[in-house]
C-alpha cells in the first residue's frame, strides 16, 4: 500500500506509465500469491505462481531505480523500499525451496 500512495505522488505525465506499472506490479505479487494457493493442484500451480510473485518482486525493483534517478523519490524513500523488495524476494525464494521438497 505503501507504494501504491508513494506512486500518487509521481508527476501527473507518470500516472499512466510508471506510476501504474508500479503500482501493478507490486499488487501482482500478493494477487499471485492467492491466485496460485486457491488451485485445484495446489502443488505444481503453487510453483508457478510464486515465480510469477518472484517476477514482479524483481520489476518493483527495477521500477524504484528509475523512480530514484526520475527524481520521484528520495534516497531515504529509496533506500527503504529496496531493502523491503528485496526482504519480500528472499522470502519469495524460501517460499518456492519448501515448495520444491
Amino acid at each position: 500500500m505503501e507504494i501504491h500512495r508513494l506512486s500518487l505522488t509521481f508527476p501527473r505525465f507518470e500516472q499512466f506509465v510508471l506510476a501504474d506499472q508500479i503500482r501493478r506490479a507490486s499488487k501482482s505479487i500478493a494477487f499471485n500469491i492467492a491466485e496460485g494457493y486457491g488451485r485445484n493442484d495446489p502443488l505444481a500451480d503453487f510453483k508457478r505462481f510464486i515465480v510469477m510473485a518472484q517476477g514482479s518482486c524483481n520489476e518493483v525493483r527495477c521500477q524504484l531505480d528509475y523512480c530514484k534517478d526520475l527524481g520521484y523519490i528520495d534516497e531515504s524513500d529509496y533506500a527503504k523500499y529496496s531493502e523491503e523488495y528485496e526482504i519480500i524476494g528472499r522470502m519469495l525464494t524460501k517460499m518456492l525451496q519448501v515448495w520444491k521438497k
